[in-house]
């Protein structure tokens, strides 16, 4: 059987309204958490706003939803939820109003359903940015969302979570049990403005809105995180060396980071910055480590030197029922986009995705204990599971690459295809 012949989830299902008896335990499951933390809760603008309306919020860790929940008590909202998150409970999910999306694609089915959602007088929960902050930052935003307020014709909300990532950073998720966390939930655009305001001014006030940085955050309110393997799994996101400029030979351990190849090392405060043990410290604020990863990438780019291929091992995930193992197969990335291709039980099957589509992509590490790192991949109609078997590499680095790739095909478009189509192996084609 084809990877295409499984049973796909029904997106077209229509939403449901969350059921009211399965609202107070949306309640017991998010309070909780919320008062641990100390969580506060600031609302700017928002007296005597009534749904419907759509409420973006940042992402850095699984809490996030408790928090939602909490700032938007009592009333009801359906949300966008990744297929993953359908697994083994799609029952559950679809009742409480959950909307199944396959990250990173255009998908005019979901789109229906949220004016559906907004004709029903219910909050639209959004997180645009698709994936847990790999290092506390904002991350890219979809150009589309102005178009899409556009047409939803409801006012935007925003609710940006200070403190998330600190407390449960993606590359090693372990509850710090950080108090006084922060959330600032804000109108931004008005029913009237939508009137008014041009799709491309209602991307400015989200991107503007979108701005936070959590380890600056800490380092400002004094944060102090005694926890004794605070680093452990920074080497994930912070994957190339500013000193000997060798990659993918970072490793981290307890509060330290260092790298195999030259030996230097570096310490994270219990205020979340860096320092050297030996030498100069090239970067204090993590951040900023990471963003000069990204200018390293795109330099890579632009002289034509990107590329990356691998034996990989792929899962499907076609349904909420679980993933299907389709054995082995080869990933290439460059500057043209994804190419998968494998075979399962004798017949062979490939997925393309275009770098001029493809504005980010959604990364894992050490994915649920499997296979270690991966690059998820996603069609309309399915999602690809994809762990790269190489010794070096870094899926943070192909993460940087798509998004910096589909930067230059928006912004440069004509010299790429003039400059970059071909290697020294001569032309790349699909």
């Amino acid at each position: 059987m084809k990877p295409s012949k499984f049973k796909k989830f029904d997106m077209l299902k229509k939403p449901i309204r969350q059921r009211n008896f399965l609202r107070p335990i949306t309640w017991l499951l998010s309070f909780p958490a919320v008062w641990a933390h100390r969580i506060k809760i600031t609302k700017v603008r928002i007296k005597g706003i009534k749904p419907p309306y759509l409420l973006l919020c940042n992402h850095n860790s699984f809490i996030d939803f408790k928090v939602t929940t909490a700032a938007i008590f009592p009333r009801r909202a359906n949300y966008l939820v990744a297929i993953d998150g359908f697994i083994g409970r799609e029952w559950l999910l679809r009742n409480v109003g959950c909307i199944c999306k396959r990250k990173f694609t255009n998908d005019m089915v979901m789109v229906r359903h949220m004016k559906r959602v907004a004709d029903n007088g219910d909050i639209i929960v959004l997180y645009p940015e698709a994936r847990y902050s790999l290092c506390g930052t904002d991350a890219v935003l979809p150009d589309s969302l102005g178009k899409l307020v556009k047409l939803l014709k409801i006012p935007v909300v925003t609710l940006i979570m200070h403190g998330h990532h600190v407390n449960a950073p993606f590359w090693n998720n372990k509850n710090r049990k950080v108090k006084r966390l922060e959330a600032v939930m804000t109108q931004i655009v008005t029913k009237e403005e939508i009137q008014t305001l041009d799709h491309t001014e209602i991307y400015e006030r989200i991107r503007t809105a979108f701005k936070y940085d959590d380890f600056a955050w800490q380092k400002d309110r004094g944060v102090k995180i005694s926890y004794p393997n605070r680093a452990k799994g920074l080497h994930k996101v912070l994957y190339h060396c500013p000193n000997c400029y060798t990659q993918y030979r970072m490793k981290s351990e307890g509060h330290t980071l260092w790298c195999d190849s030259c030996k230097k090392k570096w310490e994270m405060s219990e205020y979340g910055e860096l320092s050297a043990v030996d030498g100069n410290t090239e970067f204090t604020h993590i951040p900023d480590w990471y963003e000069w990863e990204r200018e390293q990438v795109r330099l890579e780019i632009e002289s034509g030197k990107y590329y990356f291929e691998s034996e990989v091992i792929v899962e499907s995930l076609p349904n909420s029922k679980g993933f299907v193992n389709l054995g082995k197969g080869k990933l290439t990335h460059n500057i043209k986009g994804f190419v998968l291709e494998g075979e399962y039980e004798g017949e062979p099957y490939s997925a393309t995705i275009n770098a001029k589509s493809l504005y980010s992509c959604h990364i894992e590490y050490n994915y649920l204990d499997k296979y270690g790192d991966c690059v998820d991949l996603n069609t309309l109609t399915d999602t690809y599971y994809i762990y790269p078997q190489c010794e070096y590499f870094s899926v943070t680095k192909i993460s940087l690459a798509t998004e910096e790739m589909y930067k230059l095909w928006r912004t440069s478009g004509k010299w790429l295809e003039a400059n970059l189509l071909t290697t020294p192996e001569g032309e790349l084609s699909f």
